[in-house]
């Protein structure tokens, strides 16, 4: 989903329980941030590239799935349409976005955004490791 010449940081990697209330396997979870000119709607266009590569599908909301990439927030850029809104409107509200978050940009997430938030984690290692 980056190009080579994206300059990109990742996250550790985390596992949570599912959000939703579909009985499921845990998730894996992890941030990627990339700096890129690409428009948002790109970005997007990318993300569902990987789902589909993945074999992603949406079956049942919140159900299983193979990969699900959700873009976060973007520097500067609000969207509110059917697509894509960003920021992304649950982001605040869940601990395994922020504290993978906060790894790379504390400016961004604070330590009272993470106590506010639900959900347990754990980490699991670094991408390297795990993959």
């Amino acid at each position: 989903m980056v190009a080579n010449d994206e300059p990109h940081r990742v996250s550790r990697v985390y596992q949570s329980e599912p959000v939703g209330g579909v009985a499921q396997e845990d998730f894996w979870n992890l941030v990627l941030e990339v700096t890129t000119s690409a428009p948002a709607q790109d970005l997007l266009a990318r993300a569902r590239g990987a789902e589909a590569a993945a074999a992603r599908a949406r079956d049942v909301r919140w159900g299983p799935r193979t990969l699900d990439v959700d873009i976060i927030w973007i520097d500067g850029v609000t969207s509110d349409d059917e697509e894509l809104t960003l920021p992304h409107p649950r982001a605040f509200e869940r601990r395994f976005v922020l504290v993978p978050w906060r790894e790379l940009r504390a400016d961004l997430v604070s330590d009272a955004d993470v106590a506010h938030a639900s959900g347990e984690l754990s980490v699991l290692g670094t991408l390297e490791m795990l993959h």
